[in-house]
């Protein structure tokens, strides 16, 4: 076993957890090939794995994300213009909560302290969409080429969104009371190594108490899914045969509302029963990117016209993505 396979196997995917998990089942007596058995190994299992994952990842990324506050953040980006600034704002997406309602908040921050509009939807579509964390939890389960793919084409999303919406000149769009809100310029407070990882501690408890029952839900999910769906259903819905297979996972995806983290077992299920790679990618992206609380949230900040085409151009990149994903599937796993 080569070296990178190792991590992906055994630190990523931590297979050695499951092995585990297995072997203590059966030793008190539960069968893991059957189906109540291997549900509850499932179950166990993803759930550890992402909590693990999960608080590693969020104590990283927030420590990152303390040497980028939102005035850092606007300082950073009004140096740049044109579509590199799409670019920027895109990446600092990455570095971001993970949630799009916890994105919202900054993105109105940034359009009330006068940042291009198209540079600032730029950032809104990557934050959820392709965080680190969905990074290393893909590389967990799909492997190197799909997750760095799934980023890369994410980032390429945000950047053509908010590149068309700043062409399109969608100013008078937005409320007038962000419009005319301005901006106060407070310096951020340098921060200590200490002060900062006790940021990234708050952090890890304050968003793992949010994400943990959307983990759970997920979790359930997948395991039902994994166990207890037959193949023969996955395939005739989100196989090849369907070719609005694709579409359907992206309308599905919608109304839900979860984070990278409650999706990843739930697809990951969905792969192992059939599903094509482009078609659970794009559910992924549209839960994540498109959940019907931040739509909410969204239309307070923007009027409907501006709402309407954000959410077009969300929908129509992740249904290109995933049937691109479903047609060079083969050179991906």
């Amino acid at each position: 076993m080569g070296i990178w396979q190792f991590i992906q196997d055994q630190v990523l995917g931590m297979k050695w957890l499951n092995e585990l998990i297995g072997g203590s089942l059966s030793r008190l007596g539960l069968d893991v090939s059957e189906r109540a058995g291997g549900s509850i190994q499932f179950f166990l299992y993803d759930v550890l794995k992402i909590t693990a994952l999960l608080c590693f990842l969020i104590f990283v990324i927030s420590f990152i994300q303390s040497y980028f506050p939102p005035e850092r953040s606007k300082q950073i980006l009004g140096r740049f213009h044109g579509i590199g600034a799409n670019i920027i704002s895109a990446l600092l997406g990455t570095v971001t909560p993970f949630c799009s309602c916890s994105s919202i908040p900054l993105f109105i921050g940034f359009t009330s302290a006068g940042l291009p509009l198209g540079v600032t939807f730029s950032f809104l579509i990557s934050s959820p969409m392709v965080d680190l964390g969905s990074l290393i939890l893909l590389m967990s389960i799909f492997g190197a080429k799909v997750a760095i793919v799934y980023v890369a084409v994410g980032l390429v999303i945000a950047v053509a969104g908010g590149t068309l919406i700043q062409k399109l000149h969608m100013e008078l769009y937005v409320e007038e009371f962000i419009r005319k809100a301005g901006s106060v310029d407070i310096d951020a407070p340098a921060l200590t190594v200490r002060e900062r990882v006790q940021f990234a501690k708050e952090q890890v408890a304050s968003t793992f108490k949010k994400v943990f029952p959307y983990i759970l839900i997920g979790v359930a999910i997948g395991a039902f899914i994994h166990n207890w769906i037959p193949e023969s259903w996955i395939e005739a819905v989100l196989g090849g045969s369907n070719p609005f297979g694709v579409v359907l996972a992206a309308l599905v995806g919608v109304p839900m509302y979860a984070d990278i983290f409650g999706t990843i077992p739930v697809a990951e299920a969905l792969l192992f029963k059939g599903a094509q790679l482009g078609t659970i990618l794009a559910f992924m992206m549209a839960v994540t990117t498109l959940s019907l609380p931040s739509i909410i949230m969204l239309r307070k900040a923007v009027k409907l016209k501006l709402l309407a085409l954000f959410i077009g151009i969300c929908t129509i990149g992740i249904i290109l993505v995933g049937y691109l994903f479903n047609l060079f599937q083969f050179l991906l796993i």
